[in-house]
């Protein structure tokens, strides 16, 4: 099996970061494995309480920020310690009930060409998250706001971006990989310098996915499965909401508005 290495950024929340730590540890089996803790600065001393923490396992390394950096930087900064065939970017709302790492480290690297692939990802209640995606456009994503307000065009156009008119019971490849639950060759993740540190927070995972693609291709892998608890909710918090249009301006002025391929 390949050398593996997953990254977790946690900020606030620190019972959820560690109930995702454990079921990491409790299903990774890699003596070799490392799985890094990110604290981004969490005001609620949520870094300092994980410093302190004994999981019972060396594999795990904490590393306390002195301020919130951001989604992307806080993955960034593990990067020079990553000695790994391949790398896992998780949320701190991932379980995992079964082995997954180490296997779909091992299909990641027999696949041709093949540079990142998440998994299929499941609410706690078991119903099917449409994580896989197509290359975002302005008309996408905004269909993706307004289609649980609205239905008609928006809802078709956000079912074609989610790619809910495809068959995705099968490994396939995709254009947009979630940030949620992503394996990535590690060479390559070094290669492209990792998430771009302009973005704070929203979209980084669609920036990266276009990073990557210009090294290798890009798979969803429904083999494998993780539960993902998905705190989302962007159109409820005006900060957010801001931040994202303001991510989301960042993105098309680096990638442009075009569709893709998929």
């Amino acid at each position: 099996m390949p050398k593996i290495s997953a990254c977790i950024v946690a900020y606030c929340d620190y019972e959820e970061v560690c109930a995702a730590v454990r079921s990491i540890l409790q299903h990774t089996p890699a003596p070799d494995f490392a799985l890094y803790v990110v604290d981004n600065g969490s005001p609620d001393g949520c870094g300092q309480r994980l410093a302190e923490t004994d999981f019972g396992d060396a594999r795990v390394i904490v590393l306390p920020l002195a301020q919130n950096l951001g989604f992307g930087k806080g993955h960034n900064a593990v990067i020079p310690r990553l000695d790994s065939a391949v790398h896992f970017i998780l949320n701190p709302d991932i379980l995992l009930t079964e082995d997954v790492l180490e296997p779909m480290a091992d299909w990641l690297l027999a696949r041709k060409g093949a540079a990142t692939a998440t998994p299929q990802l499941r609410y706690p209640d078991g119903r099917l998250q449409h994580l896989p995606r197509r290359k975002p456009t302005p008309w996408l994503l905004l269909a993706r706001q307004l289609a649980p307000r609205f239905s008609g065009c928006f809802a078709k156009a956000d079912d074609h971006y989610t790619m809910q008119d495809e068959d995705l019971s099968a490994p396939r490849r995709i254009e947009f990989c979630t940030g949620s639950f992503m394996a990535v060759r590690t060479d390559v993740f070094k290669e492209i310098g990792g998430f771009d540190p302009a973005y704070f927070m929203y979209v980084e995972d669609a920036d990266l996915t276009q990073k990557v693609l210009q090294k290798g291709t890009v798979w969803l892998a429904p083999q494998f499965s993780a539960i993902h608890a998905w705190h989302r909710a962007p159109m409820r918090d005006a900060g957010k909401f801001k931040m994202q249009l303001v991510s989301m301006g960042r993105y098309f002025k680096k990638w442009g508005c075009g569709k893709g391929k998929v």
